[in-house]
């Protein structure tokens, strides 16, 4: 494993869901302080909850100050461009769709470390990718999205075993395997909202 490689889809994450954290607390108009707070635990929640899984402690941006900088600087870069960005949403779905993707790999790539197996190494990716996503959303009073009809943690699982398919047992390159699980996580989540993907209804229809 490249852990150069590793470090900056952890950063490129870490950055993705901070924007997510910061528009959808300023779409709430949320204070200062409440922006910061969800672009926080946007960011690291997720990571947070798989190294409590694994027993990976201190958790990751306890042992690094660069998380918590990384964060700070990207609230207060997003905020002034808020509006100038335009349509928050779409802006919101790309950055969460581009998390998901970064943090499915980075969650993988931790349970492989760990000499996990690849089907609990798939699930370390969803969690990574997913929960900071459902925190969020249940600090801002909303289902989160993890539990609504559009496709979200499926897009994480199918990419995580893509990735462990083309890698480990394909043997095609880190690179090349990174940019088909990134690609197909963000193609599928984009693709649910704007086509309207979704799991099957298992509720009958009145």
């Amino acid at each position: 494993m490249d852990i150069n490689i590793l470090q900056i889809l952890d950063i490129l994450g870490t950055i993705a869901f901070a924007v997510s954290g910061v528009l959808a607390a300023m779409g709430q108009r949320l204070d200062l302080f409440g922006v910061l707070i969800t672009a926080f635990v946007t960011a690291v929640g997720g990571g947070t909850l798989r190294d409590l899984l694994i027993g990976a402690q201190p958790v990751a941006w306890i042992q690094d100050i660069n998380y918590t900088i990384i964060i700070l600087i990207t609230v207060a870069i997003t905020i002034p461009f808020n509006r100038p960005i335009g349509n928050y949403k779409k802006t919101l779905l790309l950055c969460d769709s581009l998390g998901l993707g970064f943090f499915t790999i980075v969650g993988v790539q931790k349970g492989l470390l760990y000499g996990l197996h690849p089907a609990i190494c798939v699930v370390l990716g969803t969690v990574t990718a997913c929960f900071g996503g459902v925190i969020r959303d249940i600090l801002l009073n909303n289902v989160p999205i993890i539990f609504r009809k559009n496709i979200y943690a499926s897009a994480c699982i199918i990419g995580a075993v893509l990735y462990l398919l083309s890698y480990q047992f394909l043997s095609l390159t880190l690179a090349v395997s990174e940019v088909i699980c990134i690609s197909v996580v963000v193609l599928i989540r984009i693709g649910s909202v704007k086509y309207d993907w979704h799991l099957p209804n298992i509720y009958k229809k009145k």
